[in-house]
């Protein structure tokens, strides 16, 4: 007879991929390093640009994100030769390969929109009543 959980992975490999998920959101957490890396999927982006974009950003915090980025080798930041300087952000071949990352994480956040727009409107939970005193 087959092992039942033969199908499920060994602990050493769990954990293995469980480590490289902590790896990756070291790299790519908090509140802007994924939304900045989405903003660039679309096109290179000037500093300006992406500060009106990101609504609620600090210019400080966008800066710290944007070079923390650069180092982990994820973007790319071009410094044009011509008057006035211009200043351009965009992402490098390594940091394409996030492309599907926020692909997926957008295709989930319209499922979970969706979902909750329609348990508002056809799934409210019945509330239980509380005992009387």
């Amino acid at each position: 007879m087959a092992n039942e959980h033969s199908a499920y992975p060994t602990f050493s490999e769990c954990m293995k991929r469980v480590r490289a998920i902590e790896d990756t959101l070291y790299i790519l957490g908090g509140k802007w390093k994924v939304i900045i890396i989405a903003h660039l999927c679309f096109k290179p982006m000037r500093y300006s640009e992406l500060l009106k974009d990101l609504n609620g950003i600090a210019g400080k915090v966008l800066s710290r994100e944007l070079k923390d980025l650069e180092l982990n080798g994820l973007v790319i930041r071009e410094v044009s030769e011509g008057q006035p300087v211009t200043v351009t952000y965009k992402l490098s071949q390594y940091g394409k390969r996030l492309k599907e990352l926020t692909d997926s994480l957008a295709d989930w956040g319209l499922q979970h929109r969706e979902r909750i727009f329609n348990a508002e409107k056809f799934e409210r939970p019945v509330e239980a009543e509380l005992p009387a005193r």
